[in-house]
């Protein structure tokens, strides 16, 4: 007899509570091949078995011994036993699962199963051999083990599943592999969850810690509430959801509601002491329920961005939308990568970006200077790093808009250059403008900044907002409107809202070129497309309201926008056909140094040409086609035919002074 069936060789139920669950439904099950007085049979499997029969008794009262290894689980049982109370099973069911997972951790106690249910096989054991076994335990109330169990908590909660399509006595009885996994100590994978993911780091905004951490402290009361978490994501909302998670004392877990398989997920959570937070994907007027999660009765946690709603059955949600760190925590944040100097300062004064965004933007400008092999990465490394981190994000809503424009090639009159610098430091103070100001104003101050560019084609005004990107030291993106705006309901603003909620959480810049075509004056409502048209419109009033970046937008008129949405703009920039002198300036800049043209031809182009500076690039660039074909440099005759070709495309008539009779005259003289 070996040590461990002499160990059990007792009647005594206190003893008998430190065998192990597995080995109680063994020596079930052993009743049926071997009596008590049995020979030892000669084969591995029917030798193991017979061993645990005989750890037993006929005597024995197994359903109180199954009920004392239940409340004094043996070491093997222990993990399984803590999450089945927490689950509220029954001590039958606590044994059905041991054996469920017996079988996945020890290949002899397979082959056993396989044994008795052949010439069936199978190594999982069936719902008709387990309820079998147990019956003796549960007593003569329980004359349908099987349609007890099915119905019961540990397959309602997902700890356990029955495979096939057979009667159910002949179903399998399965414990999926994650807890298979996490009861022996080991985290896995579930679909539609995953671990936060990203580095760690020793130091995140205390201002935004410190909240986190009161609002953990708010679900560890069991109040039925959840958290809803707006406007973090990345490595800033790992940080949040790891800080949460410390201070409940449990581990988070990152769930797509889309992908997650709900059932088992709330035991699953028990027993890996998760606490689940969900990634919302919401468009506007979207409503999302979070799935119910049985057997857990813990804090839950969502996160989305502004738009849509989230709800939980039977419960309420509260909301917290995260803040900004405060400047001198931004510039905290940079200098861990940049070191000390009047950059970090200034980056943490004027760009309002979370402090995930700040770490990825490190990590990727560092990533760049060791390329380049140099120790520290400097000004030039991070504009790449936000350049280099955009184009995904935004996908096919927006393009980059890669121009570097120096101060003297936007040629401008002194009150519209003096406007711009105005929107400029508009922009640079946009967090702190209100601070000193009435409480009127303060209460609805918005940090966003919304400009409008408002004159003709040609005038600068995309050239000014690629100054405006660069002074401030920020992606320019180009809103691609065929792609945003949709004939499908509702489909544009999902598009809108995706786009608006990335460039606020990444900081750049948007243009909207020809920003009427949707941001246009609502009409009166003749059918249901004037309806859904004024709704769209609506929605795009409130949301560039609440829009917390910098929006530039352009436009031939200003007569053409909605009332409320001229209101809801902080700056209209009117950018006037250039004058004479405004134009000689345009024609300088653009054809450098390498011409032949003379000033009093100059004069004359600026005075008799009445052109845009857009106009005049045209112009400029067939001349210098016109000259490479000549072979020699740039002169007033290729200017002029480039005028030609200009108001031709335009329709309109070169002005007599120009023509090109009176310009071969003097050309000749």
């Amino acid at each position: 007899m070996s040590d461990n069936v002499a160990r059990f060789q007792t009647t005594d139920a206190d003893e008998l509570g430190r065998a192990s669950l597995t080995d109680l439904v063994l020596s079930l099950l052993g009743r049926d091949l071997f009596p008590e007085a049995a020979a030892a049979p000669d084969d591995a499997e029917a030798t193991y078995l017979f061993e645990r029969r005989r750890l037993f008794p006929d005597a024995t009262d197994y359903r109180q011994v199954i009920e004392t290894a239940v409340q004094r689980p043996h070491d093997r049982d222990l993990s399984l036993c803590r999450l089945t109370s927490a689950l509220g099973f029954t001590p039958i069911e606590t044994a059905c699962a041991a054996m469920a997972l017996a079988v996945e951790t020890d290949v002899l106690i397979g082959r056993v199963i396989a044994y008795l249910q052949s010439p069936l096989g199978g190594s999982r054991p069936t719902l008709g051999l387990l309820a079998h076994a147990l019956g003796r335990a549960a007593g003569a109330a329980d004359t349908n083990l099987e349609a007890r169990l099915s119905a019961g908590r540990v397959f309602a909660t997902g700890l356990l599943r029955l495979l096939g399509e057979g009667p159910l006595p002949e179903r399998t009885v399965s414990m999926p592999l994650a807890f298979v996994h996490n009861l022996t100590g080991v985290d896995t994978s579930w679909p539609g969850v995953r671990f936060p993911n990203g580095a760690t780091y020793a130091s995140w905004p205390g201002s935004v810690m410190t909240q986190a951490s009161r609002f953990a402290s708010g679900l560890a009361e069991p109040s039925g509430a959840a958290l809803l978490i707006r406007g973090a994501s990345g490595l800033e909302l790992d940080a949040i959801v790891r800080t949460m998670a410390a201070e409940l004392g449990r581990k988070p877990v990152l769930v797509d509601p889309a992908k997650l398989e709900a059932r088992g997920f709330g035991a699953l959570c028990v027993a890996g002491n998760y606490l689940p937070v969900f990634i919302c994907n919401l468009a506007p007027a979207d409503y999302l329920e979070l799935p119910d999660l049985p057997g857990y009765a813990g804090p839950v946690v969502a996160a989305a961005g502004c738009d849509g709603r989230v709800g939980v059955a039977g419960g309420r949600v509260v909301e917290w939308t995260v803040p900004l760190p405060t400047a001198d925590e931004r510039a905290g944040l940079w200098r861990e990568t940049f070191g000390d100097g009047d950059m970090v300062h200034r980056l943490g004064r004027d760009h309002l970006q979370s402090a995930g965004r700040i770490r990825e933007l490190s990590e990727t400008a560092l990533a760049y200077a060791r390329l380049a092999g140099q120790g520290q990465p400097g000004e030039a490394d991070l504009r790449r790093a936000a350049w280099a981190s955009e184009g995904e994000g935004l996908g096919t809503l927006a393009q980059p808009v890669y121009e570097e424009i120096p101060e003297n090639a936007l040629v401008l009159g002194p009150i519209l250059r003096g406007e711009l610098g105005i929107a400029l430091a508009r922009c640079r103070s946009r967090e702190t403008l209100a601070d000193d100001l009435g409480a009127t104003l303060a209460a609805r101050y918005k940090v966003g900044v919304k400009l409008l560019f408002v004159g003709p084609s040609g005038t600068g005004k995309t050239l000014a907002a690629s100054w405006l990107a660069n002074r401030l030291g920020l992606p320019l993106y180009r809103v691609d409107l065929a792609s945003v705006t949709s004939k499908y309901i509702g489909e544009t603003e999902k598009n809108l809202a995706r786009l608006l909620a990335r460039a606020e959480q990444d900081e750049v810049m948007l243009l909207f070129d020809e920003a009427d075509s949707l941001f246009g004056k609502r009409t009166d409502i003749q059918d249901s497309n004037d309806r859904f048209a004024n709704a769209q419109t609506n929605y795009l009033l409130q949301r560039i309201e609440t829009y917390s970046g910098i929006v530039v937008l352009t436009s031939n008129s200003k007569a053409r926008f909605d009332d409320a949405f001229t209101r809801r703009i902080d700056m209209i920039v009117d950018f006037p056909q250039p004058d004479a002198e405004e134009r000689r300036a345009l024609w300088i800049a653009h054809l450098g140094g390498g011409h032949r043209v003379r000033p009093g031809e100059l004069n004359r182009l600026s005075s008799l040409a009445e052109l845009t500076g857009g106009h005049i690039r045209n112009v400029v660039l067939t001349a210098a086609v016109l000259a490479r074909r000549d072979g020699g440099e740039l002169a007033f005759r290729h200017l002029l035919s480039g005028l030609r070709v200009e108001y031709r495309k335009l329709g309109w008539t070169v002005p007599a002074e120009l023509s090109a009779d009176r310009a071969d005259r003097e050309a000749a003289s």
